[in-house]
């Protein structure tokens, strides 16, 4: 059984526009607490006002210097399935599957939305990973963020910009424990905090029926 804890994406533009500095944070409710056994979730569908989540979207299609690294898996080279950058302060380094990024300077609509998750919740980060879907083939397995230099029960903030595309999560060690599933729309902010990374995994699978792009940035503080 599949949980579904979140709305649809609908009719969102993406044309290029100029948001006030920054009328949202009028329009944020109170979040949404996703607590399945071992995991503390906290999802703000309306993070952003569409105007300004439109606005971030097409700076940072454009702007980012976008890569597709590769990763070795079980001895083999595969290219990820999705494009990505690294940025944070000056001399954070963050390693995954065999895999160093070495972060480059902040993109200032980014330092913008970091600022603006700071407001809302009090939580500081010194690294994004940002994540380019650009269609329905592009995913991202299962996996958790427990990398050592992420401390204990690391905080994950991740901001969604563009097609809402479903987020699904797994308990790592029981299997009777249902998974749950999100569909996280344009301009919204999930927060996993608590022991999530401990006890769950998380994926962004495949759909056929997608082919349009979304930016995924998750927020994190790397100890080097």
């Amino acid at each position: 059984m599949i949980q579904n804890c979140a709305t649809l994406l609908t009719g969102h533009s993406m044309k290029p526009t100029t948001p006030s500095l920054f009328d949202q944070q009028n329009t944020i409710a109170e979040p949404q607490h996703i607590h399945p056994k071992q995991a503390d979730l906290l999802l703000y569908p309306h993070f952003l006002a569409p105007a300004q989540a439109d606005h971030y979207l097409n700076q940072l299609l454009d702007d980012t210097p976008w890569q597709q690294d590769e990763i070795r898996v079980f001895g083999k080279t595969h290219k990820i399935p999705r494009l990505q950058h690294f940025q944070g302060d000056a001399g954070i380094r963050y390693q995954y599957s065999d895999l160093i990024l070495n972060s480059q300077p902040w993109h200032p609509q980014v330092n913008a939305i970091k600022a603006l998750i700071y407001e809302l919740t009090n939580y500081r980060f010194n690294s994004v990973l940002l994540n380019q879907y650009r269609h329905g083939n592009d995913k991202m397995g299962w996996h958790s963020d427990d990398e050592p230099e992420l401390g204990p029960n690391p905080v994950i903030a991740s901001v969604t910009l563009g097609t809402a595309r479903k987020f699904v999560l797994k308990h790592k060690y029981d299997t009777d424990i249902a998974k749950v599933e999100l569909v996280l729309p344009h301009g919204s902010l999930l927060i996993m905090q608590g022991t999530t990374q401990h006890f769950w995994q998380h994926a962004v699978p495949a759909s056929r029926r997608i082919f349009t792009p979304r930016i995924n940035l998750t927020f994190r503080s790397v100890i080097n």
